[in-house]
């Protein structure tokens, strides 16, 4: 036995590893981290009250769940990033060499929308292609309203991120044969082939190769089953957050020099969706409370192809499937996409999935097919492993058959206004990823920047932060979160019941065609919803679905004031009522009731 183990044999219980089995499973099934670490799991400061230690004849034991001291706590770092999806892992990464990390998550480390991101990257690698046709076909995509700038940015240092991706160790597919270099794919919206992925599942390869490095970083610490609750000012500065600890129920106060937000976007607004449970607009919500402005809330990208299955939960099919020349059919297997865009299925997402509404509705059907099956069978099963075994455990043979699918909300392409370092309207806070309005997306996000522009932005803010971050000083603490005048509720279904009613009403009414009559019915029941909200906030103590409820309504009333203010129809935001295009693509901007000038934008 090593001395600190002696040291803690008081509070150590020693139990022999047959004993503990199923709890030990239980534990790393939902403590993903360790799962991923290889070796002994070696504990991180703080960041959990279970520390496992792997002996040949035992397990150690400590800080059981049921010890824990219900007692707020107070952390410092050098910088906060809540949210671990790709933007806030490569934001890590790259600080963690100098700096102090501590990353919120919400849930386990890879419940987040990267894990489950499916296509690729786009970045220019073929002789074919070039950096000034990838902007085009942007700039394109986006309808109008894309930012030349960020566009530029943004793919001009695609290449760069890439380059570091593979220095961390991401396996993305090669080409067949003697050929060389990456195989790379073409999605909707895409001149050239510049898709690079790895298999179906190219999120995961990102998400656990970074989640690996991460650990193995000792600046690094991740807070697993923890969510924000506020952002905290002092003196107009962000000096961090709020977080509730999922487990101990209690709120503990995260104080750092920079906080940076990389929580992902809002699509679990909707009904229906691809997205993670946890994608409930956290980041926008806390934004906008704390005095920052979002643009663009509007435009929610709707994927035209998640699978339809009673079993299937939020199972997004790939758009690679149509890159590689899956064809959209109706129930008689007559293509439609035709009549809709010269470019077919190979038509940006907005277009493919209003085509597909309108043929679901003329026919009063609740699914269309996507069809690949006149590919080769070896094609389908090397080119989308994922898809077809999940299809194939539903009983949908996909070498064989057409796959059942529904358009689902998928990508928030407004947010939190930034720059090119993902700095915000306040001071010390800057923001990465989906929860931004970067400019690159404009009205219409074109498959696989979303990715890319995650890792771009995290390496910008890392150069930003590194560059300046010894000019700020350490925060003063502040007070501790204060539930004495609270109580706990009875009436949880009230939680439930307006979740429900919420997404419900954003399904019917703010969806993928939209009216002013439809906007104002949506508007005034979500008023109704957010009173309810808010008086519940006030009176009880606080829990994970409280906190996304009162986020999700914030970030409701956002989408549907941005969608009544633009009278035209351009890109994702489609209205019967105004069907054309202005003269003039103008973004649509939120000032926040306590907005003040300043900040790093």
């Amino acid at each position: 036995m090593s001395k600190a183990e002696k040291n803690l044999q008081g509070s150590l219980f020693y139990v022999t590893l047959k004993t503990i089995r199923v709890f030990a499973f239980a534990f790393l099934r939902t403590n993903s981290i360790r799962c991923i670490q290889s070796g002994l799991y070696r504990e991180f400061p703080d960041s959990s009250r279970v520390f496992l230690t792997l002996k040949p004849a035992a397990i150690i034991i400590r800080h059981l769940p049921w010890t824990t001291a219900t007692m707020n706590r107070h952390y410092q770092y050098d910088a906060l990033i809540i949210g671990s999806g790709a933007s806030g892992l490569a934001l890590a990464l790259s600080l963690a060499k100098q700096l102090k990390v501590a990353i919120i998550c919400k849930n386990a480390v890879t419940e987040g929308s990267t894990y489950y991101a499916q296509g690729g990257i786009a970045v220019v690698l073929d002789e074919e292609d070039s950096i000034a046709s990838h902007i085009e076909d942007t700039m394109s995509a986006g309808a109008g309203l894309c930012h030349k700038d960020a566009v530029q940015f943004t793919i001009e240092n695609s290449k760069a991120a890439i380059d570091w991706l593979v220095a961390q160790g991401v396996q993305f597919d090669l080409q067949e044969g003697d050929q060389g270099g990456f195989h790379l794919t073409r999605e909707g919206g895409h001149s050239h082939r510049r898709i690079i992925h790895s298999a179906d599942a190219t999120g995961r390869a990102v998400s656990t190769t970074l989640i690996g490095r991460a650990v193995a970083e000792p600046n690094i610490t991740f807070f697993e089953h923890h969510i924000a609750v506020d952002l905290i000012k002092q003196q107009g500065r962000c000096t961090g957050a709020y977080v509730l600890d999922r487990n101990r129920r209690e709120v503990d106060s995260f104080q750092a020099r920079y906080t940076v937000l990389a929580t992902g976007g809002a699509s679990r607004v909707y009904l229906y969706s691809s997205n993670p449970d946890g994608n409930s607009g956290d980041g926008m919500a806390m934004a906008w409370r704390a005095g920052c402005r979002v643009a663009n809330m509007e435009f929610n990208q709707f994927h035209p192809t998640c699978l339809y299955h009673p079993r299937a939960k939020s199972f997004l099919i790939t758009e690679a499937v149509r890159g590689e020349g899956g064809l959209l059919k109706l129930p008689d297997g007559e293509r439609f996409m035709q009549h809709y865009d010269e470019r077919g299925e190979l038509a940006p997402r907005d277009v493919v999935a209003r085509a597909i509404d309108h043929e679901m509705k003329r026919l009063g059907i609740d699914h269309v097919y996507l069809d690949i099956s006149h590919k080769p069978a070896d094609f389908i099963r090397q080119h989308f492993p994922t898809v077809s075994k999940q299809c194939l455990a539903l009983g949908i043979d996909i070498t064989r058959q057409a796959i059942p699918v529904v358009p689902a909300a998928h990508y928030t392409c407004g947010g939190i206004i930034v720059d090119n370092h993902g700095g915000t309207d306040i001071e010390g806070l800057l923001a990465i990823g989906e929860t931004t309005f970067t400019g690159l997306h404009g009205a219409n996000r074109m498959a696989s920047n979303s990715l890319l522009e995650c890792l771009v932005y995290a390496r910008s803010a890392s150069h930003f932060i590194l560059d300046n971050i010894n000019n700020i000083a350490t925060p003063r603490p502040v007070p501790r979160w204060d539930d004495s005048r609270v109580t706990t509720s009875q009436e949880d279904v009230t939680i439930s019941h307006s979740w429900h009613e919420l997404r419900q009403v954003m399904w019917d009414y703010v969806g993928i065609v939209r009216s002013d009559k439809r906007l104002n019915r949506a508007l005034a029941r979500i008023q109704l919803i957010k009173k309810e909200v808010s008086d519940y906030y006030r009176r009880y103590h606080i829990n994970s679905d409280l906190i996304e409820l009162r986020n999700l309504v914030v970030v409701a009333e956002i989408i549907v004031h941005s969608a009544i203010a633009r009278k035209e129809s351009r890109g994702l935001h489609y209205t019967v009522d105004y069907p054309d295009l202005l003269a003039e693509a103008r973004d649509t901007v939120l000032l926040p009731p306590d907005f003040q000038p300043g900040g790093d934008v």
